[in-house]
């Protein structure tokens, strides 16, 4: 199979935007053993005190991370866009403490752990852009506790927008400028510590404001940078590469 048609051929991408990548190293990952399958929207790929036997990495589809509360309340805590492997830490925790499900169908690669801890002890190289990336994970995180913490409704909605528009962007899915957006309001206000009433009421302001315009599960961005500031938007916290382009390298249409 050539290498740019190769399921694990984002995963190399991605990694080597993370840490230089020898030949052989890139070669090692995409010699990893793995299996594909198609999955259905709404089924979960991993649920809390779950022992994974596998690293899940999404080819396609759009996954969201939460936790259930005693009372059944939800706390969205992440979405994962195709080339993100979504539970990662998991398999290396042992156990599973957040639920991953699909929000559309998508397809997955498997890959057994045993074959991700060898590749990580044999290749330092592939260690460290793995060790990146879940640093990466992690900064997210924080940033979204900021978001609900202290950012406005108004803030914390744009910030989320470019957020995924830019992770989007980065996976080689479309422009910053067009997200697709598979959420429902009770999602979005899940994610974002809101109720659906006032994730309406926000969304229309935006609207409104003309920050945003909406075509059925897309958001458009008519000015990333107006929104960005909206939000209080940096993208240091995602960590990635240095040529991504500045705010007034970006033209929306």
């Amino acid at each position: 199979m050539e290498a740019k048609h190769h399921p694990l051929q984002r995963l190399v991408t991605k990694l080597s935007d993370r840490s230089a990548l020898s030949e052989d190293d890139r070669e090692a990952v995409l010699a990893l053993p793995y299996s594909t399958r198609a999955k259905s929207a709404g089924q979960h790929l991993a649920r809390v005190g779950q022992v994974p036997t596998s690293c899940t990495l999404l080819l396609s589809g759009f996954a969201q991370r939460y936790r259930l509360l005693a009372d059944g309340a939800r706390q969205i805590v992440g979405f994962h866009v195709e080339g993100d492997f979504v539970d990662l830490h998991f398999s290396m925790l042992h156990r599973a403490s957040q639920c991953v499900q699909l929000l559309t169908p998508a397809r997955v690669a498997d890959i057994p752990k045993a074959a991700m801890v060898e590749l990580m002890r044999s290749r330092p190289a592939v260690a460290e852009a793995i060790w990146i990336e879940s640093l990466a994970d992690a900064s997210i995180v924080q940033e979204w506790v900021v978001s609900i913490g202290r950012r406005s409704a108004r803030s914390r909605l744009a910030h989320l927008f470019c957020e995924l528009g830019l992770r989007q962007e980065q996976a080689g899915l479309g422009s910053r400028c067009r997200i697709e957006l598979p959420l429902t309001q009770e999602q979005l206000g899940d994610a974002l510590g809101l109720t659906t009433v006032h994730i309406n009421r926000t969304v229309k302001l935006l609207e409104n404001e003309r920050l945003i315009e909406r075509s059925r599960r897309s958001v458009i961005i008519p000015d990333w940078e107006k929104l960005a500031e909206v939000g209080g938007f940096s993208s240091a916290y995602l960590h990635f590469a240095a040529s991504e382009p500045t705010l007034s390298q970006v033209n929306c249409p």
